[in-house]
C-alpha cells in the first residue's frame, strides 16, 4: 500500500471543527468519525501502517516515544496548544497499529448549556459522600462531572482533587483550589492516589472511574472520613449502580459494604444521550437518585428493588426516572415520541405516561 501522506495535526483540526466527538483510525481504511452518536466514514485514502507509525509517534508523549510502538494497549493525552485536548487510545488490531481518539474542549460548559437539570448542583453542595454519575461509554459523564466540578470551582472556596487516568479537562484555579493527579505520573493507582489525597487538605475528591474493590474501599473512607467524592461507573440506573458496588466485595463483607454505602451515599446520576433527527444533536436524559431516609434503609436491608417506585413518584426530593426525562424532553418539543421509546428501558410505562395516565406525570409537569 502506498503512503498516503497522512498528517495527524492536520486531520484532528479538521475533525474538531466538523462537531465530531470521536476519530477512528486503522490500518488498511479510511479514517472515521462519530459524531452526534453515529460513525461516519471520510472520503479519505486508506491509512498505512506507516501513516499510523508516523500519527503515533508525531502524537505520543516524549518519554514512551521510543517504546510506544510495540505496546499494546495505551492511554494518555495530547494537545494542540490553544486548539484541543485530545484523549488517545493506542491499540493493535490484528497486529497492527490503531487509534481511537476523544475530544475533549477546553471549554467547560455549565449545566443549562448541557440541557442538564439545575437540581445537580444542589446535590454536589453537600458537605461529604459520595455522588456517582453513571451510564455507558460515551454517555457524557465526564462532560457532566467537569461541569459540576467546575460549579464547585466557581462557586466554593475547597481544595478539589481529581485523580485521573488519563487527565481529560483542565481546571483553572478559581475560588478554589484544583489539584490534578494523573495516573503513572503522579500516583502509582487510584486507590494510591485516594489514599494520600487525604494527607493532601482536600475538601472534594474525584476520581476518574471506580474499576475495583481497592479503588471503592478507598473511596468510602475518604466519604466516611468527612470529604464529597465524585466519581464515575459503567452503570444504567440506581439500583444496578447500588448492586455493583456491593457486588465488588466478597459476600462475608457485603452486610458492612451496604451500611457504609447506605451512610455515605448522597446520589447517583443516570445518564444517556438521545439523538434528536428534528435538532441534528444529541441531547441528555438522565435518571436522578436522591438518598433519603427510606432509601437508605432500603440499602441497609437489601430491598433496592424497592428503590425504582420512589425514584418514579418522588418529586418532593428532586428525584427523576429516565423516563419521566424522557417526556421532558417530549414535552419540550428537542425529540419525538419514538425517540424517546427507542430509549426507554420500560416503553410500556413510557407510553403510559405521553397518554397521561402515569400518576406522576402531572405533579412532574407543573
Amino acid at each position: 500500500m502506498t503512503d498516503s501522506g497522512f498528517n495527524i495535526i492536520k486531520f484532528l483540526k479538521s475533525a474538531v471543527a466538523t462537531g465530531a466527538s470521536d476519530e477512528h483510525l486503522k490500518v488498511g481504511h479510511p479514517p472515521y468519525l462519530r459524531k452526534n452518536g453515529f460513525i461516519m466514514k471520510t472520503n479519505m485514502p486508506n491509512l498505512s501502517k506507516e501513516d499510523l507509525d508516523r500519527a503515533i509517534l508525531e502524537i505520543a508523549p516524549s518519554a514512551i516515544k521510543n517504546d510506544i510502538l510495540s505496546l499494546c494497549d495505551l492511554d494518555f493525552m495530547y494537545e494542540i496548544d490553544g486548539f484541543s485536548r485530545f484523549r488517545i487510545n493506542y491499540n493493535r488490531q490484528i497486529g497492527m497499529p490503531s487509534l481511537v481518539i476523544r475530544n475533549i474542549s477546553y471549554n467547560i460548559s455549565k449545566l443549562k448549556d448541557l440541557s442538564l437539570p439545575e437540581i445537580l448542583h444542589s446535590i454536589v453542595e453537600a458537605p461529604n459522600g459520595i455522588v456517582l454519575v453513571t451510564g455507558p461509554t460515551g454517555s457524557g459523564k465526564s462532560t457532566t462531572i467537569a461541569s459540576l466540578i467546575d460549579y464547585i470551582n466557581m462557586t466554593s472556596q475547597k481544595h478539589i482533587i481529581t485523580i485521573e487516568d488519563p487527565i481529560e479537562y483542565i481546571f483553572n484555579c478559581k475560588r478554589s483550589i484544583v489539584s490534578q493527579r494523573q495516573i503513572g505520573v503522579d500516583t502509582k493507582s487510584f486507590a494510591d492516589g485516594i489514599k494520600y489525597s487525604l494527607r493532601q487538605d482536600p475538601d472534594v475528591i474525584f476520581i476518574g472511574e471506580i474499576r475495583d474493590k481497592e479503588t471503592m474501599e478507598a473511596a468510602l473512607k475518604a466519604a466516611e472520613t468527612g470529604h464529597l467524592v465524585l466519581s464515575t461507573l459503567h452503570t444504567n440506573d440506581a439500583i444496578q449502580t447500588i448492586n455493583r458496588v456491593i457486588n465488588m466485595f466478597d459476600e462475608s463483607n457485603r452486610y458492612i459494604i451496604r451500611k457504609q454505602l447506605a451512610e455515605t451515599l448522597r446520589a447517583t446520576i443516570a445518564q444517556k444521550l438521545v439523538y434528536s433527527e428534528k435538532e441534528k444533536k444529541r441531547f441528555p436524559v438522565c435518571e436522578i437518585m436522591v438518598v433519603t431516609s427510606t432509601i437508605k434503609d432500603y440499602i441497609n436491608k437489601d430491598n433496592t428493588d424497592e428503590i425504582y417506585s420512589l425514584i418514579n413518584d418522588n418529586t418532593i426530593d428532586n428525584m427523576i426516572s429516565l423516563n419521566l426525562s424522557l417526556a421532558e424532553l417530549v414535552h419540550k418539543g428537542a425529540i419525538t415520541e419514538e425517540e424517546a421509546l427507542e430509549q426507554s428501558n420500560d416503553t410500556p410505562e413510557l407510553e403510559k405516561i405521553f397518554r397521561g395516565v402515569y400518576n406522576g406525570t402531572k405533579a412532574y409537569y407543573e
